[in-house]
Parts: structure tokens; sequence; C-alpha cells
């Protein structure tokens, strides 16, 4: 069954491939976003992909009534919400801001949907949730606490999700617990475009082997894992992608809500990701070792159990592909979508 789906934040990172395969699968996509942490250039890069099976709505989803006329304008069966702000550093020194957004965007979406009769939604949540985890592998009962207001405001996304499901049984969400999205479509012709300093390893490693940046600092060589440096479950954004497609099946076929976590179960530690980036892309990373970041946890992977027994979803791709896709994209575009004319 093809259906028409709204993704809010649908020019960014996670939201421009999932778009990609909504449209490979058949479905035709509605993208809203405000363009305030994307580019426009996204777009065309879509066309060349997929065709015209899309559209596309310039609107903050804080306004709503943009929101109203998409929802009037087209017959929208269901929502995957991405929108939001998402640097951890960022929102420490502005939570405010944070708080308006992420927060403000998911409720006025959600009173939008309430309006039109739309009760089917994939929100876009993260790890983050989890803060120090008591134990490894994380399971989706563990504690939820968190470290920052980006964390915070995620958390509380999920708590008035949580809420609304009590409410009435109509409402079907998967909540989707990312752990760390990284790589690229292979076509080359989208990725991950920072704006600015990237506060993420892998755009770092990537911008350090095509010149832009001189080195890639590692925080912390003394952590408690194999190699002292710090252990994460990164996953393929195009696995990622292709898990909200199974969530959004799923919603359709059980007709109930989950929240479950997206990874691949296994960690990964710095030095390994980078190692691996150098060998199989043949270039150097220069790099040098400093004082560990306060808040980062030694070790933190996901238990992917949930989603392979419940939506029949797990992560195919693996560290040296989640470093070729990487490279392709970035040397041949070295300033993200600013090389674009």
């Amino acid at each position: 069954m093809h259906n028409t789906i709204l993704i809010t934040g649908g020019t960014g990172y996670i939201g421009s491939h999932t778009a990609v395969e909504l449209m490979l699968q058949g479905h035709r996509v509605v993208i809203m976003d405000n363009l305030c942490n994307s580019s426009a250039q996204v777009l065309g890069r879509l066309r060349q992909l997929c065709g015209d099976r899309f559209d596309f709505v310039q609107a903050d989803v804080r306004n709503a009534a943009a929101l109203d006329a998409v929802f009037t304008s087209y017959p929208i069966d269901g929502v995957i919400h991405f929108a939001g702000l998402k640097a951890v550093g960022e929102s420490v020194a502005q939570p405010l801001r944070y708080f308006d957004n992420n927060l403000g965007s998911t409720t006025a979406l959600l009173l939008a949907m309430a309006k039109a009769g739309v009760h089917r939604l994939v929100f876009s949540s993260s790890a983050t949730v989890y803060g120090d985890p008591d134990q490894v592998p994380i399971t989706e009962q563990a504690r939820l606490q968190v470290t920052s207001p980006y964390g915070r405001t995620k958390l509380v996304c999920e708590e008035i999700l949580r809420d609304l499901m009590a409410a009435g049984a109509h409402w079907q969400i998967a909540i989707l617990r990312y752990f760390n999205p990284v790589g690229a479509h292979p076509s080359g012709l989208i990725g991950e475009a920072p704006n600015g300093v990237p506060n993420n390893l892998m755009p770092y490693i990537a911008q350090v082997a095509v010149g832009q940046r001189e080195y890639l600092s590692i925080f912390g060589q003394d952590y408690p894992t194999p190699d002292g440096t710090g252990v994460r479950d990164y996953i393929h954004v195009v696995d990622l992608a292709q898990g909200h497609l199974a969530a959004l099946d799923y919603l359709a076929r059980e007709g109930q809500s989950i929240t479950v976590n997206l990874g691949t179960g296994r960690g990964i530690s710095v030095r390994e990701m980078m190692e691996t980036f150098s060998r199989v892309n043949h270039v150097h990373i220069a790099h040098r070792y400093t004082d560990r970041r306060p808040g980062d946890v030694a070790a933190c992977w996901a238990d992917t159990t949930l989603a392979r027994e419940r939506l029949g979803w797990q992560a195919q791709l693996g560290v040296e592909r989640m470093c070729e896709d990487t490279w392709r994209w970035q040397s041949r575009n070295p300033r993200g979508y600013s090389d674009s004319a």
C-alpha cells in the first residue's frame, strides 16, 4: 500500500535519507522544513535520486497555519517527525531556544494531526535519553536520565507522546531511539553536512581527511575500554532510514504503539573507527589525544532484540561500508551542499 507521508525536517541528514527510502518503496512524500539547519540544495539531489515524487513546503513546524494548510492540501496517512535542533553543547548554552524549538514543534504538530484526524506518527528520539547507562547493551527498559537540555527535550517529547497514547488508543506512535547515525547515501549525492565545526566523530574524521580540518582530537585514551578510547554504537544512515519504514509498517500492521532502539548492537571505539576509515579509503587521519570531555561516557551500545523481533528490522551495513560511503560523499562534496550551484 502506497501512502502519503509527511516528513518534518526532511531536508536534514536523516530526514533526506528517509525520504529517499520512502520514495523507493513507492510512497509519496511531503517534506516540511524551514531550512534553518539544512540546505535547499538537498531538494535537487532528491530529484536526481527519485524524480518528482515529493512536494516541499518551506515553513517552521511551529507555524500552526502552515501545518493546517499541509494537512488540508495533502491526504497525509502518517508523519515522521525529525524537525528539531540537535547539538548537545549548543543546547547547554541556549536551553530556552531548544525547549522552544523542539517542544514547540512537537506540540504544534500533534495539535495539527489531531485536528486533521491523522494519528500515525514515527518520532525521532535519541539514545541520549539513557544518559550515562547503568549497563550495556542498553535495552528499552533501561533507566531514563538526561545530561543536557537537548536530551531533556527528547525525553519530554517522549513523555508527551506516552501521555497521548494513554489518553487514546487511536494514536499509533513509534518512538525510535537512535544511537549514532553515520555514513551517506551510496550515490554520494546526499550526506551529513554540519554547519560549522562538526559535533560528531565521523564528519570530523571526513573533514580532516579532505583537508578542511587540521587534525582529529580524540578525547580521552584512558577509558575502561579495549583501546582506551570511547565506544559507541554507530549505525549507517541508510539502515536507520529503513528502520523508519519498518516502524511505519509495524504501526499499520499491528495498530499499536512501540518504543524501540535503532542501532547495530555492536560497540566501535573512536580509534577503531578512525583506523578503519584510514584503511578502507587510503587516507591519513592526523590526530591528537587530549583530555576527556565532561559528560562523555566510556561505552554505549544498543540491545537491538526488540527491533529485530517486533519490527523485523536489523542493521545490515558494517563499519567499512559506513566509512566508504562517508568518504564518497565528503570527497565529492568537500564543503557539503555549499559546493552546489
